[in-house]
């Protein structure tokens, strides 16, 4: 586990000012997002969040680790894809119909949309244009997160936390019958909405699929980048990140494992607090940002 870089604990009691974006997402529909700063100038490091499948910038511990980032001094942009599903409360799968449009592809004009505007210094009012930044993604938001990476030397730092080696994580008999049916619901656990999804994800693969091939893009990311993983996650086997670190440059990946974790590292939506693995999390991505950013 990464323990250098500066304190986290620095301006731990600032207050964390939230300024809300509204973007056209590469669907055509809303991308809404939010700034988050804790003082200091309009120029300080910033931090790019990327949310997972079923995930959304509001999610469990997105919010906390934002808020922890911006205290230890960096600026913080989290973001709804525009396939998340999610309606304009926030919290709500309200836009089934995008969540079943959603690809990979779209996800990264997206981010790139997002990394557009902030280099312009249009995301919020008196943020200064960031030409360097960098990216946390979780899931696969991480895979997302190191696809970009892997195209650009503008990204200075990354984490990704249970990140996928694979885009495609169904099975042949799966994938057979949603080609078959032109669909595949998918059943939130959390709220109970049964949501489509529908061929686009697999025609923007067999289309794109070298371009989106998230292990041979590790190879190509040049960003200082730690790779976290737990130990028992039962969504993604912590052998992807193995795949992931094998397939980085060595000088620029690390390795963390968090033992006894999970795909969320313990974390629930609605929050119900920390526990020893996610916030052993939170102080290594902290800490590596902290060192590499700031």
């Amino acid at each position: 586990m990464y323990l250098g870089g500066r304190s986290t604990s620095k301006g731990s009691m600032s207050t964390v000012a939230k300024q809300p974006f509204e973007l056209l997402g590469a669907d055509g529909g809303p991308l809404r997002g939010e700034v988050r700063t804790a003082g200091g100038g309009s120029d300080r490091p910033a931090v790019i969040i990327c949310h997972g499948f079923k995930g959304f910038k509001d999610w469990g511990f997105f919010p906390y680790l934002a808020d922890r980032l911006a205290r230890a001094g960096m600026t913080v942009i989290s973001f709804n894809f525009s396939g998340s599903g999610v309606g304009p409360d926030g919290e709500s799968f309200t836009e089934p119909e995008r969540f079943g449009h959603a690809t990979l592809s779209n996800d990264q004009s997206d981010l790139q949309l997002v990394v557009t505007a902030l280099k312009e210094g249009t995301l919020s009012d008196g943020l200064a244009k960031h030409c360097a930044y960098g990216l946390f993604g979780h899931s696969r938001g991480g895979g997302t997160a190191i696809l970009h990476a892997a195209g650009t030397d503008s990204v200075k730092a990354m984490v990704t936390w249970a990140a996928t080696a694979k885009p495609l994580r169904w099975d042949d008999a799966t994938v057979a019958r949603w080609l078959s049916e032109g669909r595949m619901d998918v059943v939130d656990q959390r709220t109970g909405d049964v949501l489509p999804l529908y061929t686009d994800f697999l025609n923007d693969l067999s289309a794109r699929g070298h371009e989106l091939d998230i292990a041979q893009a590790a190879r190509r990311v040049r960003a200082k980048w730690l790779i976290v993983h737990g130990a028992e996650d039962e969504a993604i086997p912590y052998g992807d990140a193995m795949e992931l670190h094998v397939a980085a440059q060595p000088t620029v990946a690390e390795l963390t494992m968090v033992p006894g974790a999970g795909h969320t590292f313990g974390a629930r939506h609605p929050w119900a607090g920390y526990t020893p693995e996610l916030n052993a999390a939170f102080e290594a991505t902290v800490g590596w940002f902290s060192g590499n950013l700031l």
